[in-house]
């Protein structure tokens, strides 16, 4: 029996949790901005005032101040710990829009748009060092270790999935690990460093990280179905760009394997163009729609989340029942989110 039966009334108290514990973050996040203003001529600092205040939830940091909590640590570090994992993250969407020659973010300019290819990149790679050096002070080797591995599953993921698009790998198994790369690893480091600080022992550590694995997977799988599905005034980008830029995602995976040998070779031959037409993704998105590959692909985002909350039942002492059931809403939303 699945767990998903909220909508998103039912959502709204987790939110507005999150939104609660997204602004404490944003003031730990406003304070390590505030020691560069002295940058030269302020440039560094622009840039990221701008890209790290742009909307995000803040999901990650969120992930491990939770995930300290709920193995018994409430110190306010935590906070400063969380902030490594917003800045590894908006490093990496600052390159990635680099990468996908993404015009805006956010319903913004992206980054590199704004300020300069040049400029994007270092601005990245100061975050990613900082992010490390927070790490390193707040978790020791062992955490850096941990969060050194899920920065280079990342790389590994973006390079998989160049292989998969180039290739139109059909492989599930293959996707699954790239996206594990991208965003799985990350947001799993996130909850286990989270235990770490926290002083779980290790069956609270390993129930978060499996959390966090199927959090991941669950909230790429809802990426990809935005990118057909999303409304472009809410996510902030044009429906469509993962296909025009060969991705192979879950939707179309899913639609490949079982369509019939007409649509499947119609699918493939329209992956090979350089150019999609207006009209062609429409064709696209109604094979995708016949052969269920978006119903499947939500299918697969829900046994994720099924898993994940399953991964909670560990924590069941009463003082901790209010993160669980943040952790449980959030696991909830993801499968309901817009953008």
């Amino acid at each position: 029996m699945p767990y998903f039966k909220y909508n998103m009334k039912d959502i709204e108290p987790v939110i507005a949790s999150i939104k609660t514990e997204a602004a404490v973050i944003d003031q730990y996040m406003r304070k390590d901005l505030d020691a560069l203003a002295p940058d030269i001529d302020g440039l560094l600092y622009r840039v990221l005032e701008y890209g790290l205040f742009n909307g995000g939830k803040r999901i990650r940091p969120l992930l491990l101040v939770l995930s300290a909590r709920l193995c018994g640590d409430n110190k306010e570090d935590a906070y400063r710990l969380g902030c490594a994992f917003e800045y590894l993250h908006a490093a990496t969407l600052f390159h990635d829009d680099i990468i996908d020659n993404s015009t805006f973010r956010r319903g913004k300019q992206s980054v590199f748009k704004k300020f300069g290819t040049v400029a994007a990149i270092l601005a990245g790679d100061f975050l990613h060092a900082l992010a490390m050096e927070i790490v390193g002070k707040y978790c020791s080797s062992d955490g850096l270790k941990i969060f050194c591995n899920a920065t280079r599953g990342m790389v590994d993921g973006e390079f998989m999935q160049l292989r998969n698009a180039d290739k139109h790998n059909l492989s599930e198994l293959d996707y699954h690990d790239a996206i594990m790369g991208k965003t799985g690893l990350l947001i799993a480091a996130a909850c286990e460093i989270g235990a770490i600080y926290g002083g779980g022992d290790i069956n609270s550590i390993t129930a978060l990280r499996e959390y966090g694995v199927n959090l991941g997977c669950a909230f790429q799988i809802i990426d990809d179905l935005l990118d057909y599905q999303g409304d472009p005034a809410i996510t902030g980008k044009a429906v469509g760009n993962d296909f025009f830029e060969g991705k192979m995602t879950l939707p179309l995976i899913l639609t490949i394997n079982n369509a019939e040998k007409e649509e499947r070779s119609r699918l493939l031959d329209l992956l090979k163009m350089k150019k999609i037409e207006t009209d062609c993704f429409k064709e696209v998105y109604a094979i995708i729609t016949r052969c269920c590959g978006f119903k499947k692909a939500k299918d697969k985002a829900l046994a994720a989340v099924d898993n994940a909350l399953d991964a909670l039942s560990v924590f069941e002492k009463k003082d901790v029942l209010a993160e669980r059931g943040v952790l449980e809403g959030l696991a909830h939303y993801v499968l309901i989110r817009k953008k």
